[in-house]
């Protein structure tokens, strides 16, 4: 079994959203020993963002690395997703990398009935941090429908998140708020595990 660990938040150790997705991978890891894992950093190695060049291969390294990044993404059955909300979305840094991996013919493909996503039967845990308060259904929150659509749009169904919101606003509202998404990991995600 194969476990891809991303994270995204530009905030290093101070980041809530990477202290989130490495509790999370630390559940799958332990309730599966042997489990293989990837870890790719999107803060301290940036991927360019998708340009003309990039849809061309011009650059061979960086299509090296696009290459790579597909195949830890086709490989792996669990994909853990760390990730702040910027200015109510993901960080660009997560969208280079969902770039890499929507490809046409590899993750999906276009066919009479409508798309048909070909990156199914994986598990996806997003550990999202959000400063303000941002149920999955407000209006202020795009990181959700849009994660949800994307997966589903790559044949990806089963998609948890897990979420801290309030963050910025108090010192006792991050903590109750990390506390209780700690919670949920520890409750919930051993409990993925022999679904």
């Amino acid at each position: 079994m194969k476990l891809l660990h991303i994270d995204s938040s530009i905030l290093g150790q101070n980041s809530a959203s990477r202290e989130l997705s490495a509790a999370i991978a630390g559940q799958w890891t332990a309730a599966n020993p042997g489990m293989q894992v990837v870890y790719r950093d999107l803060a301290a190695s940036p991927l360019p963002h998708l340009s003309g060049s990039s849809l061309a291969g011009a650059d061979p390294a960086e299509a090296a690395e696009a290459a790579a990044i597909m195949e830890e993404f086709l490989a792996a059955d669990v994909i853990v997703i760390g990730a702040p909300m910027y200015n109510f979305n993901i960080p660009s840094q997560l969208k280079a990398w969902i770039d890499r991996i929507a490809i046409a013919g590899k993750t999906f493909r276009y066919t009479a009935n409508g798309p048909e996503g070909l990156a199914g039967g994986k598990k996806v845990v997003f550990a999202g941090a959000y400063g303000g308060l941002h149920a999955a259904d407000a209006p202020s929150n795009f990181i959700e429908p849009y994660l949800r659509h994307m997966l589903r749009f790559l044949g990806i169904d089963d998609v948890e998140f897990i979420t801290a919101e309030g963050l910025a606003m108090s010192a006792e509202q991050r903590a109750k708020s990390l506390q209780s998404a700690h919670q949920r990991i520890d409750e919930e995600c051993p409990l993925a595990m022999a679904a």
